[in-house]
């Protein structure tokens, strides 16, 4: 931690309120008001905790998180923020299910292992070639942002606050996914890539521009 620079970093950067796409079109009665509103909540969370964790010469949260379990807490943010506006929409009850938000009263208990309908959440500090576990038809939402990372005090890197850059979202098809499988001998964890077909299809579909 150093100085001014670190005391700077820990309020992320404001909305950006002309960012915002009224156009954008999202199912299960979903506004672009509701995706604002929760982006918003998250500012202001992370904000606070962050200056909470400076009064204690804490790291800020992005600082010392590992960077997909960061990244994790951003998405999981977003998919309880966003139904507390839209009353359409209820998160996934089910542990680990998929996807994260479903249509209300759709499935007993608002839970379900693995449903087709729904909205999958996914927040990256990369602005393409998103990953999930399986090619799938899928309405995915991508939550993109900029913020340091556990790795950069050690790479010289200058504290810099959180700021969303963008967010867009769309209907996938199986085709629009890049299975990349594993050998049998691989722990890895079996992941597919958003194709540029895909991409293509979120792209045309913004949400929210920070630029």
């Amino acid at each position: 931690m150093s100085g001014d620079k670190e005391i700077a970093a820990c309020a992320p950067l404001p909305l950006n309120k002309a960012g915002f796409n009224s156009a954008a079109q999202i199912p299960y009665g979903v506004k672009v008001e509701h995706i604002r509103r929760a982006m918003q909540d998250f500012v202001d969370f992370l904000g606070f905790v962050n200056a909470q964790l400076s009064t204690k010469k804490i790291e800020r949260l992005e600082s010392f998180l590992m960077p997909a379990n960061f990244s994790s807490m951003v998405g999981e943010f977003m998919a309880a923020a966003i139904p507390k506006y839209c009353k359409t929409i209820m998160r996934n009850k089910y542990h680990n299910g998929h996807p994260d938000m479903l249509p209300t009263g759709k499935y007993p208990g608002d839970s379900i292992l693995h449903g087709p309908e729904g909205i999958e959440i996914k927040a990256s500090r990369h602005t393409s070639g998103w990953q999930g576990h399986n090619p799938e038809d899928i309405w995915l939402m991508v939550f993109c942002f900029d913020s340091n990372t556990s790795r950069d005090a050690g790479r010289g890197i200058d504290p810099r606050p959180f700021r969303f850059v963008k967010v867009v979202g769309a209907l996938l098809g199986k085709k629009d996914w890049q299975f990349s499988g594993r050998s049998a001998t691989s722990r890895r964890t079996i992941t597919a890539s958003v194709k540029r077909s895909g991409f293509d299809k979120m792209e045309a579909n913004s949400i929210y521009r920070a630029d």
